[in-house]
């Protein structure tokens, strides 16, 4: 970021949010980078930009379509870059029919189901047909979507068949890539962003011309997102969107390019990368699915197939070292690497799908780490609803949290939903270590691991994860000792053999060993292995995550590596550790243009060394070390040995950016804009209001808001989004219970404009009532002209700020009602993550009722709405214009 000559900030309040990261945002600012800050709200990081540009919440891929659109029709886009490193050339299969032509709708949607079937999405192969997933066929984005898929590609890219492709490098062909995306765009225009976003037409060619100009050989553009973004049932196309749109100004693989995903407090990062998630086994290889992966040869198959281009081809190297690491001796050849020992997704598993399961009766404990679902998940009543059908409830905490004391002071307590002695759940408290009293590794932006050495000894009982974890193992491997059921088997024959310290506490770095990985057998049995092409499927070679093999090599723990200002290069490689080889830049081969020479002397990177015949330059090239640029390998040669020169995208199945998802994407090849869930706007570009594959949860405990264009939506006419504060962590439990942040900001507040204000009767410093669909809460009135009410298609729409801290108990410092109470949960399909950031709410002056009375304002709301469960949860929002079977025409 420290190298942009732009940097566009959109979903992020990366100055409040990310600090520590934001000086690289100043520097580049110091260096002459214009920084643009695109967010509802006027914030820190808006007063450090040169311009803010205002938004309305969930609006977003209108704004960087429009964008898109801008750099097609002048012909701003980076062509040498575009044709060589992108699939824009590519043809795709005949019969894929788009949202244009289809009234808002891909081909291939399957109303039973609420999902796509992404066949005709695919490639076109020479004989005519699509190129298939491997193993023949594709998955429906019902199973896909149910497993969360689109989390399997954060390292590596979706399975093809082949690499076998069909290519215009003319670009000319009405079915490449390229004219596909420029059709698609095509309304995606500057009066559109005006009408959808609420961009005044003068800012909004403030925002193209300054990515233009910032953009091509000589210059680049980054954007940094964060929840912002994600926390959207369009997250995952928010993204991809952006990424189109760098990829088409050459803005990919480049110093102070690419999208800077902001990944904040303790290991967020590392939490999918080794994941916390029910989806995904380390590095991104995915869970098996019952039915679908029930033998390890399917499940090899899906991931991957040998004959596609890049290095997610040795999958099955990755995945048997995983299972040697885990099950040692007892993974064998014969019983194929203890596969079988590997749980199995039977359908979706994520927070939501497990609290809709609680109300059911169908869960009897829960573990609470690090979280606290009462204050900081969506729909908070819900989630203690959920928690009081529980027979027991361990939580590890610093402090008495929300989600620890709800049975016996929460809001349902004080409403009567719930009474203290009618909860039969057992709350388990176990005090947790801080950071600061624990060692280990954490991975953040930038996919940097750094090593954080423990400062002081936990007080009293409190543990670390890893002390907690490595206890429970050997007190419940102690108790099955001597099990003949079969299904005991994988929890004894795990490898559960850490080195300890003299109080008997696993050694945080032998942990790190064994993600790293080890030669098994031969000459180096028993040294770390310092590579992950290293890693083989032959049971030779073992390693927990191969994406951070090298991170020990040589038995050095590389991610306390701690040189100052990272060393003398530029890429400051000696301040931690990168993932994947220590490469600070993914895809840098694009830094250099197709024959291998620097795009500009002041953006060189990366570069192809004639003399010693390999890749050279300021980081860990990556790409092939000694693969020529103008190699041309047999693409059915597969893998690695398949990248052609210039094929900068290794972890790709056809070496190219994708401008295009053939798949992996299960609710569109291409991004199109659709309201949020519950939305005062109609949606101006299709008939179809909100994205029709989007995860719906149908309950009365969790109704949506009626839309634009449909009775009642006038009962909650205002966008509310939510947000966090630099004086408080989260949901509180680290900030709420210190005297000396609660001061800083001691109450739960909104923010509203001058012209809401007058409108509602608000007076600053007052109290102000929230109203959802879910729930009603109160909070102290800040009037701002930070909040800009924003005019949509001719009528002013304002959004009500909320930050999401507060929680209601007696154990904080400071508490006030919580903002994720109003929230309901809609999910995207391909990740699995809430709409957070954009609900609809009414507010009016004054406190809200208490007890009883609670509840009849919110039901009086309902009422007078009519929102029922089916309101907002169809799939198909105007059949008669949408169209479901189109007919090809010859």
């Amino acid at each position: 970021m420290a190298n942009a000559d732009c940097i566009v900030i959109q979903g992020s309040n990366m100055a409040e949010c990310h600090p520590v990261g934001f000086q690289w945002v100043a520097e580049a600012k110091a260096r002459g980078a214009k920084i643009i800050h695109v967010d509802p709200r006027f914030t820190r990081t808006s007063a450090i930009a040169d311009k803010h540009i205002p938004i309305r919440a969930g609006s977003d891929v209108v704004l960087l379509g429009a964008l898109i659109n801008h750099v097609l029709t002048n012909d701003l886009w980076f062509k040498e870059y575009v044709v060589a490193y992108t699939n824009a050339a590519t043809l795709v299969n005949e019969d894929f029919r788009d949202t244009e032509d289809l009234g808002g709708l891909f081909s291939g949607f399957d109303p039973e189901t609420g999902q796509y079937d992404p066949a005709t999405w695919a490639y076109a192969e020479p004989g005519g047909d699509g190129v298939e997933s491997p193993g023949g066929g594709h998955e429906h984005g019902a199973s896909a979507g149910a497993r969360a898929a689109g989390d399997e590609h954060g390292s590596g890219g979706p399975p093809l068949e082949h690499a076998q492709l069909q290519r215009d490098e003319t670009l000319q062909h009405p079915r490449t890539v390229f004219q596909i995306l420029r059709r698609h765009y095509a309304r995606y225009t500057p009066e559109m962003v005006r009408d959808v976003c609420g961009i005044d037409v003068d800012d909004f060619a403030y925002l193209a011309r300054a990515i233009t100009e910032n953009s091509g050989r000589e210059r680049t553009t980054c954007f940094a997102y964060a929840v912002g973004w994600t926390q959207h049932t369009l997250g995952a196309q928010f993204i991809r969107t952006a990424a189109i749109l760098q990829l088409l100004l050459g803005n990919v693989g480049r110093p102070g390019s690419g999208i800077m995903a902001l990944r904040g407090h303790a290991s967020i990062q590392g939490s999918t990368d080794i994941p916390t998630l029910f989806n995904l086994l380390g590095g991104y290889l995915p869970m098996p699915s019952a039915g679908r992966h029930d033998t390890l040869q399917e499940y090899l198959e899906s991931i991957a197939s040998k004959k596609q281009k890049g290095f997610w081809t040795d999958a099955d190297a990755y995945t048997v070292s995983l299972l040697k690491a885990w099950w040692g001796d007892a993974a064998r050849e014969d019983n194929d690497w203890a596969y079988d020992y590997l749980p199995r997704l039977t359908g979706p598993h994520g927070t939501y799908q497990t609290v809709t399961a609680m109300l059911a009766g169908q869960v009897e404990g829960y573990f609470l780490l690090g979280q606290n679902p009462a204050v900081g998940s969506a729909n908070g009543r819900q989630q203690r609803l959920a928690m009081s059908h529980l027979k027991w409830l361990v939580v590890r905490d610093l402090n008495l949290i929300e989600s620890a004391t709800w049975w016996k002071d929460g809001p349902e307590i004080a409403s009567g939903e719930l009474r203290t002695e009618d909860i039969e759940t057992e709350v388990f408290f176990l005090p947790a270590a801080s950071h600061v009293e624990k060692a280990g590794s954490f991975t953040q932006t930038q996919r940097l691991l750094q090593w954080r050495h423990k400062a002081v000894e936990p007080p009293s009982e409190c543990q670390s994860e890893l002390q907690f974890f490595f206890a429970l193992g050997q007190r419940i491997r102690q108790r099955l000792a001597g099990s003949a059921d079969e299904r005991d088997r994988p929890l004894l024959d795990l490898t559960w053999d850490y080195r300890t310290d003299s109080r008997g506490d696993p050694d945080s770095e032998s942990v790190l060993a064994e993600i790293n990985g080890y030669h098994l057998a031969g000459p180096d049995a028993g040294q770390p292995l310092s590579s992950y092409t290293q890693m083989r499927a032959d049971g030779s070679t073992a390693g927990g995550c191969w994406i951070y093999t090298g991170v020990y090599a040589g038995g050095v723990n590389r991610a306390a590596s701690r040189v100052p200002h990272g060393g003398p290069g530029p890429s400051q490689s000696e301040w931690g550790w990168a993932w994947p080889a220590n490469r600070r830049i993914l895809y840098n081969r694009a830094s250099a243009d197709p024959d291998g020479k620097p795009w500009s002397e002041r953006k060189k990177y990366i570069w192809w060394d004639e003399e010693q015949g390999r890749w050279v330059g300021n980081d860990v090239p990556d790409f092939v070390a000694d693969r020529a640029p103008g190699s041309r390998p047999d693409p059915d040669l597969g893998g690695a040995a398949a990248l052609a020169g210039d094929d900068p995208f290794i972890m790709q199945a056809d070496g190219k950016g994708w401008l295009f998802a053939p798949k992996g994407m299960v609710d569109g090849p291409l991004p199109a804009h659709y309201e949020p869930q519950e939305s005062p706007v109609a949606n101006a570009l299709y008939p179809q209001q909100q994205s029709p594959a989007r995860v719906t949860f149908a309950r009365t405990d969790n109704l949506s808001a009626p839309s634009a264009g449909t009775p009642g939506a006038d009962v909650y006419p205002y966008v509310f989004t939510t947000y966090r504060l630099t004086e408080h962590h989260t949901a509180g439990g680290m900030s709420r219970w210190l005297p000396y942040l609660s001061e800083l900001q001691p109450e739960m507040f909104c923010e509203v404009s001058p012209e809401l204000a007058a409108e509602r009767g608000l007076e600053n410093y007052g109290w102000a009532t929230i109203i959802s669909p879910r729930a009603a809460i109160e909070a102290r009135v800040l009037v701002t002209e930070r909040m800009t009410p924003l005019v949509i298609r001719g009528r002013i729409v304002h959004q009500v700020g909320l930050p999401y801290h507060w929680g209601v108990g007696s154990d904080a410092v400071v508490s006030g009602d919580g903002a994720n109470d109003l929230l309901g949960v809609t999910l995207d399909p391909n990740v699995q993550i809430q709409e957070s950031k954009a609900g609809s709410c009414d507010i009016r002056a004054g406190r809200r009722p208490q007890g009883a009375e609670l509840l009849r304002l919110v039901g009086e709301y309902q009422a007078r709405s009519g929102a029922t469960i089916e309101t907002d949860n169809v799939r198909i929002t105007d059949p008669a214009r949408e169209i479901l079977d189109p007919r090809r025409e010859d």
